[in-house]
Order: structure tokens, then C-alpha cells, then sequence
């Protein structure tokens, strides 16, 4: 069965614009800019230079692959593109590294949701049992609310989506209010680190996972109606609009409030709204944090049970994962990134919450890496070979995209980099055995 087959059933079950942009946005908006001012503060100004040069790359990516959605819609894009250019073997290998991340990512964002939770329940911040059970409680109910339907998924997107953006702009609004007023002045940077490459670099590196997501609406184009326009439509909207977002409300936060103050908190918008309005607000804050990482979760299980599904229909991975239920989701992809997920959380719990999270984060980030590297590629071979025009302009911020993944790469640090590695690899053995069974498939 292939996924233009796919791509032709159950009409109503398909994506439009609006939802693709709460995809791409509510798969964005997550964890990361949420939880990074505490890593970034340290950093002083080139938090925000870091933001800049990190947003600038990723936009770079951003136009690439939309110029890759429109030549090849829909599929897998994690595995179209790759196939395409450097045939079947890579597009696994880049599928696989990519449906990784997705797992991994609904682990991270559980305990991401947790994490703010602990503002409200303290007990919760050391890690442990407790939080490690909750944090697989919001794996699974996710999980349950994707098995229901793809429009369901795409509802819930919409919801949790709406709910980020009030935080965002309300962390907007405030540090607006606060500079109109002009009753005090802007804290020290006494103390934070001076800017430099080094330190720019280094915050890059943090802002990258925050970022993360913007190829969602490529990753599910079987979903989605009229994906030619959709598509690249939906990536370039949330693209732009979360930079744009992240740049001004973790800027605020970093910006505004003493360094030593967000460096120590564990949630810091929380932290910033509580500084600024009182203890009530912090608490709304916590609980709007939490659905942040919720609703991100929300459309990476979608996505988690998607890329199986597509992988299935064209023979290289057992069938079972591309059979659907009666709403016409891949239960059983589901179910596997489910447990993945959790038995990930559960190894790990004795870590602490912000240790864990880290640790995740890095793993996301450089396994992510691997399908922004060879879809940009991709698109170098397809100009190369004249199968779509590339103007100078569009190479050079082709190139550009690809310097940035490689700086983002080395910056995910050795021990996340070899762990993602690893887990890439052992997908090996399943195509070798798939293409053993059914070589006119691959």
C-alpha cells in the first residue's frame, strides 16, 4: 500500500491550514522557551544574540524544506526527501533518527509539564517515583486522546495553543508595561558572561531545542489537505510567528529579572510573572507552562505514530504499524512510542527533574539534527541535477542552514551526540531484514 493511497482515504480526516499552523506552532511552543531562561541568564546579552543567530538558522532550514514540501508533497517527509535524492537505505536511516526524537520528545515534555507543576506541588521537584509515574500518566492520556482520531489530535493542538500564546503575550505585555513606566532601571549584567563567538554559541545551542518542530506539518503531509500548499504555507506561518514570539517573551524574562534570580529558579516564567503581579499569577503561569509542554506533547505523539505508519505502507517496517483503528489512527505506533517513552522516563528517575530534562533535551536535539542535515543536502543534489530551480540567493541560505545544523550538532556536547548515534544505528538491522523480505518494496 502506498502513502498516495494512504493520502486518498477517510477525507475528513485530514488537516487543514489552521490546524497544520497549531501543529507547527503547538509543537514548537513546548518546553524549551519556557524552561531556558534559567540556562540562558548567566549568558547576559548573548542569550539574545544566541536567539538571533539561532533563529536566523533555523529560518534558513525553514525555507528549504518548504521548497522541498512543494516538490514532493506528501509522505513522510522525514523520509521522502532523503529517498529521493540518496534512495531508500538513507530515507529509513533519516526516518528512523527522526521517529526517535519524537519518542524521546514525549518523554522530555512530560517531565517538561511536570517540572512546572513543581512550583505548585514542591514535592515533585526531586525527581522520583512520584514524578516519574506522572510524568508517564501525561504520556499516556495523550497517547489515548491521538487513538481517538487525527482531528481530535488536531483540536486538542488548537486548544493547548491558544493557552501558550495568553502566557507568551502576557510576558510581552508585562515587560512593555514595565518599560513604558520607566520607575526603574534595567538590572545589572554584573556578573554574566561577556559577549563572545564562545557565549553566543553556547546559548545557540540551548535556544536550538526550543525551536525544534517547525517540520511537524511536514512530517504528517499524508494528513493534511492539499499538502503542495499547505504544507509549506503552515511551516513558513509558525516558523516566523514562534521566533518572532521567543525572541521578545524569553528576552523579557531574561532581560528583566535578576540574573541570579532566574539562574536559580526551576520555572521561570512562573517565577517572572509572580515577580511582577504576585504569587497567584505565578501559579496561573505554572499551570499555563504545564499545558505548553501538554499540548507540544499532544502533536509529537501524533507525529510519533505517523512516521511508523508511513515507514509501514512502503514495506520497511513490519505491516502491523501501518494498520489503523475504526478513527483511522496507527494504534500500533502509538502504543510502541508510548512505551518507548515511558520505559525512557522510568529508567531515568532518579535523576533530578532539571538534570533529566537536560539530558533529554540534548538527545532530541542531535538525533532532530540528522533529518535537518540530509533534507537540506537534499535539496543541494535536487538543484545539482536540475530537478527544481535553486537561485544563488536560495543555495547560499541553503549552505547557511546547513553551517548552522553542524554548529548545532558539535554544540549538543559528545555523550547526547554518541546516545543518539547509537539509537539511529541499531534501526539498521530492521531495513536489512524488511528489504531481505520484500525487495520490490524498497
Amino acid at each position: 500500500m502506498s502513502s498516495t493511497v494512504a493520502n486518498s482515504e477517510r477525507p475528513g480526516e485530514k488537516l487543514g491550514l489552521l490546524m497544520c499552523v497549531a501543529l507547527v506552532m503547538g509543537n514548537m511552543i513546548g518546553s524549551g522557551v519556557f524552561l531556558l531562561p534559567s540556562s540562558l541568564a548567566p549568558l547576559g546579552w548573548n542569550a539574545a544574540l544566541g536567539w538571533l543567530a539561532t533563529i536566523g538558522g533555523t529560518l534558513c532550514l525553514a525555507l528549504v524544506f518548504a521548497r522541498l514540501a512543494r516538490y514532493l508533497p506528501g509522505g513522510c517527509g522525514a523520509y521522502t526527501y532523503a529517498a529521493a535524492a540518496f534512495g531508500p537505505a538513507t530515507g529509513f536511516v533519516v526516518a528512523w533518527s527522526f521517529w526517535i526524537s519524537c519518542w524521546v520528545t514525549n518523554a522530555t515534555l512530560a517531565v517538561a509539564a511536570v517540572r512546572n507543576l513543581a512550583i505548585i506541588y514542591p514535592s515533585l521537584n526531586g525527581g522520583g517515583s512520584a514524578a516519574a509515574l506522572l510524568a508517564i500518566a501525561f504520556v499516556w492520556f495523550f497517547t489515548f486522546v491521538n487513538l481517538l482520531g487525527v482531528r481530535k489530535a488536531g483540536g486538542m493542538q488548537v486548544v493547548t495553543l491558544i493557552l501558550k500564546l495568553l502566557l507568551l503575550f502576557g510576558a510581552i505585555a508585562i515587560a512593555l508595561w514595565w518599560l513604558a513606566a520607566g520607575d526603574s532601571a534595567l538590572p545589572s549584567m554584573q556578573g554574566t558572561e561577556p559577549v563572545s563567538l564562545a557565549g553566543i554559541g553556547h546559548a545557540a545551542t540551548f535556544t536550538l531545542f526550543a525551536l525544534l518542530g517547525f517540520e511537524s506539518a511536514l512530517a504528517a503531509g499524508d494528513r493534511v489537505s492539499d499538502p503542495e500548499r499547505t504544507v509549506p504555507r503552515a511551516t513558513m506561518i509558525g516558523m516566523v510567528a514562534t521566533g518572532l514570539l521567543y525572541l521578545l517573551a524569553c528576552t523579557a524574562v531574561t532581560m528583566l529579572l535578576p540574573s541570579e534570580v532566574v539562574a536559580a529558579s526551576i520555572a521561570p516564567f512562573p517565577t517572572f510573572f509572580s515577580h511582577f503581579i504576585g504569587p497567584e499569577a505565578g501559579t496561573a503561569a505554572a499551570v499555563l507552562a504545564a499545558v505548553a509542554a501538554l499540548g507540544a506533547l499532544n502533536g509529537f505523539v501524533l507525529l510519533a505514530g505517523e512516521l511508523p505508519r508511513d515507514l509501514a505502507h512502503r514495506g520497511l517496517v513490519p505491516r502491523a504499524f501501518g494498520t489503523d483503528n475504526r478513527h483511522g489512527v496507527p494504534h500500533w505506533s502509538l502504543l510502541l512510542a508510548a512505551m518507548l517513552a515511558t520505559l525512557i522516563v522510568y529508567a531515568n528517575y532518579s535523576r533530578g527533574l532539571a538534570e533529566l530534562f537536560n539530558f533529554m533535551m540534548l538527545v532530541t536535539t542531535s538525533t532532530t539534527i540528522i533529518f535537518y542535515l540530509i533534507g537540506a543536502l537534499a535539496a543541494l543534489k535536487f538543484r545539482n541535477e536540475g530537478r527544481f530551480h535553486m537561485s544563488p540567493a536560495f543555495v547560499l541560505l541553503t549552505l547557511a542552514g546547513i553551517a548552522y545544523v553542524c554548529w548545532a550538532f558539535y554544540g549538543a556536547g559528545l555523550e547526547p551526540t554518541l546516545y543518539s548515534l547509537a539509537m539511529t544505528v541499531a534501526g539498521l538491522p530492521i531495513y536489512l531484514v524488511m528489504r531481505r523480505a520484500r525487495p520490490a518494496a524498497t
